[in-house]
């Protein structure tokens, strides 16, 4: 059974969580986190993207975005693929150093944004790493200090109070108030996403699909669909399906059986390709185009 495809909207909250690969440690030292952030600081200013809180550990790592006009799933593809490029060039690795897929979780931003924070910000308590909240890798330390690098505290703030002084001294209160809520709580039920389907308009919401990837696909080379599933060895026949296997990775939810099926392709064949997946100018053109394509929707 095909995974649901990824949601997305402009204004939509994410509690993101990647992972090292099968658990395995990729923030160990000061200067991986660093380069982490740096990378999303780099991506939050190309894209224009929200970010309310986060807290990297040693094997993964927490974000709370809210997107804006491009998707999560781009921003996403972005930070994670420069990050392992720049992280297997100083190591001298190939592969993957994250699992493969992170894990999103739409939220209730009017009713949990608050608590999110705080569970974020209480993970390294939690996980023994430090006895208060005041862990260095995390964005506590800029609500308290009022120093807004990259993490959008303005926002937050001025919820808590009328005056700087007056929102941290509240800020720092009820952070000492941890909240027990369980992502089963804060997360977008299926009820409430079909609510902002149906709704007025204002939210324009879009699911992307392996149909829409393949669709945007075939037009730009300009061939058909059946010749997808020919087995034909053309190269712009060659260059479609690599490149629908490479965006339909980023961008949606299907499993490499149903790419398989799709394209003609073995799942070995579909696996070789991602993992020497190489995003060229073609490939980029069509992202523009699914992008595009999403915000008119």
């Amino acid at each position: 059974m095909p995974r649901k495809p990824r949601i997305y909207y402009e204004g939509a909250l994410y509690h993101v969580m990647v992972r090292g690969n099968n658990g395995e440690t990729v923030f160990e030292k000061e200067e991986e986190k660093e380069a982490y952030i740096n990378i999303i600081k780099k991506y939050k200013k190309r894209y224009k993207f929200n970010i309310y809180a986060y807290c990297l550990m040693d094997n993964h790592a927490h974000l709370l975005i809210e997107v804006k006009e491009v998707p999560l799933s781009k921003i996403m593809q972005g930070i994670q693929q420069v990050f392992t490029q720049r992280y297997n060039k100083k190591y001298n690795r190939t592969g993957h150093i994250f699992q493969q897929r992170y894990k999103s979780i739409l939220c209730q931003k009017e009713a949990y944004l608050f608590s999110l924070i705080k569970y974020i910000h209480y993970n390294p308590v939690k996980a023994k790493k430090t006895e208060n909240l005041e862990y260095k890798w995390s964005s506590h330390n800029e609500y308290i200090k009022y120093q807004n690098d990259f993490i959008d505290i303005e926002y937050i703030l001025s919820m808590l109070g009328t005056s700087k002084n007056k929102a941290i001294k509240e800020y720092k209160k009820q952070m000492q108030i941890e909240d027990q809520i369980k992502e089963e709580d804060y997360k977008t039920r299926d009820e409430e996403i079909e609510e902002i389907i149906e709704g007025t308009g204002k939210i324009k919401i879009k699911r992307i699909t392996l149909e829409e990837v393949i669709k945007n696909a075939i037009e730009y080379y300009e061939i058909e669909r059946k010749e997808l599933e020919s087995g034909k060895r053309v190269k712009r026949i060659n260059n479609a399906r690599k490149a629908i296997v490479i965006l339909a990775k980023e961008l949606t939810e299907e499993s490499n059986k149903e790419m398989s099926k799709a394209l003609g392709i073995s799942e070995s064949g579909i696996s070789k390709i991602i993992s020497r997946e190489n995003v060229n100018d073609e490939i980029d053109e069509i992202r523009k185009r699914i992008s595009l394509s999403i915000c008119q929707a």
